[in-house]
């Protein structure tokens, strides 16, 4: 290689995104990269001109390891739209400038599916423009809602996660519930695509009954039927758990949450917070029914719990981010690399290179045929999908019984 990489992490972190750093830096060296600089708060940092060598803070194999094992992102996230290249040439003209400053010759996104759309859009400009710069995107979102890609880096753990901590919300609930019936409410990141919130269903097992309910945003959601069955169900038993995506939908496309506190934020994309919908199921069923309720949202945890991060998910995250150095160097330009399943039993995934238009702005949602008849449960094909992806573990590097994190100082404004 004769010239420098440059590589940035964007939109909400994950346990294992900065595995996928790792395996950036690490197949960067390991290929004659000349220097590896990282944007700090992705494009949005890169366009104020934040960025540092990253040769300065990750030199030794130790570090790697860590950085494999720390959670967020370790040169800063952000939520930048960019504009459509017919809308402003000015922005384009700048970012290359800088690229070419830095002699950078391949360029690497960390990121879902808005992450994707800046790929898509820096290599489309490059090509009609004549530069030199590859583009190359390396999957991340818990959400695991982008398209081709079997799964993407990041569900695995937080699937696990989730599925953990649902089991032990259950537990809590039946140890609790003696003389008064107890119903809880879990609520699980997911604004169309319910991946999450069918994890909650890898609770259940011969030492745990599972969820009693789980609803995904892929089925319409009926507030008066979910009432009705939260009765008929503590007519039979003391304690109800009920797992919910934040994106519940009625029938008519109103988001659950906005028949609560309204929330007015909204996004560089569009995308409007959504938060409150345990909450109001949980106000609802206690005047509907006026039993104790409890609303939990697992809200920033899912994404941040790399103590319990699965060592199958870390692994891909690493493979992915080496990808695509190695796809970049190569030549692949508007790419974006994505797991392939190739074995079930024995599970076995690879990497493979595809198109990054046919997959920025497409969502993949949970099919449903993997949602039983009344849209209240995942069917065992989602639980065999799911099951290979949470196995395993890498601990943390304890330092006196707390995990050791690498980190650069993002807080100075």
């Amino acid at each position: 290689m004769k010239g420098n990489i440059i590589v940035g992490q964007s939109g909400g972190p994950t346990a294992v995104i900065n595995s996928s750093l790792a395996g950036v830096v690490k197949t960067a060296k390991d290929r004659g990269a000349k220097k590896i600089y990282g944007m700090l708060h992705g494009i949005q940092g890169f366009l104020d001109g934040k960025y540092v060598d990253l040769s300065d803070y990750i030199q030794t194999e130790l570090d790697i390891e860590i950085l494999k094992r720390t959670p967020s992102a370790y040169l800063g996230s952000c939520r930048y739209k960019l504009p459509e290249i017919h809308e402003n040439t000015e922005i384009y003209e700048k970012i290359f400038e800088s690229l070419n400053k830095l002699d950078i010759e391949c360029f690497i996104y960390i990121g879902g599916n808005d992450s994707m759309d800046t790929i898509r859009k820096l290599s489309d400009y490059a090509i009609i423009k004549g530069y030199s710069q590859k583009f190359v995107g390396v999957p991340k979102t818990i959400d695991n809602d982008l398209a081709i890609t079997d799964h993407t880096p990041g569900f695995g753990s937080a699937a696990k996660y989730i599925g953990t901590t649902t089991k032990e919300v259950i537990r809590d609930a039946i140890g609790l519930a003696y003389n008064t019936d107890i119903v809880t409410i879990i609520e699980v990141m997911g604004r169309n695509a319910g991946w999450l919130t069918g994890a909650t269903a890898l609770a259940k097992g011969e030492d745990s009954p599972g969820p009693d309910l789980i609803y995904l945003p892929e089925v319409p959601f009926d507030i008066p039927t979910f009432v009705s069955k939260v009765k008929s169900l503590l007519k039979k038993q003391k304690t109800v758990v009920v797992a919910v995506s934040e994106g519940i939908k009625t029938k008519e496309g109103k988001y659950v949450c906005e028949y609560g506190a309204a929330v007015d934020y909204v996004d560089a994309f569009g995308h409007k917070q959504l938060t409150g919908t345990a909450t109001f199921l949980a106000n609802t069923i206690s005047a509907e029914i006026g039993c104790k309720t409890r609303a939990i949202e697992l809200s920033t945890l899912q994404r941040s719990a790399a103590h319990l991060a699965s060592r199958t998910d870390i692994n891909e995250a690493f493979a992915v981010g080496g990808a695509a150095v190695k796809a970049a160097f190569e030549g692949d330009n508007g790419k974006m690399i994505i797991l392939k399943r190739v074995s079930d039993d024995p599970y076995q995934c690879t990497t493979d290179v595809y198109d990054v238009h046919k997959i920025s702005n497409v969502e993949k949602l949970v099919p449903r045929e993997w949602i039983n008849k009344e849209g209240t449960y995942v069917t065992e094909e989602f639980i065999s999908y799911i099951e290979p992806l949470i196995q395993a573990e890498l601990i943390p590097v304890p330092v006196e019984g707390i995990p050791r994190h690498i980190v650069l100082d993002l807080t100075k404004k």
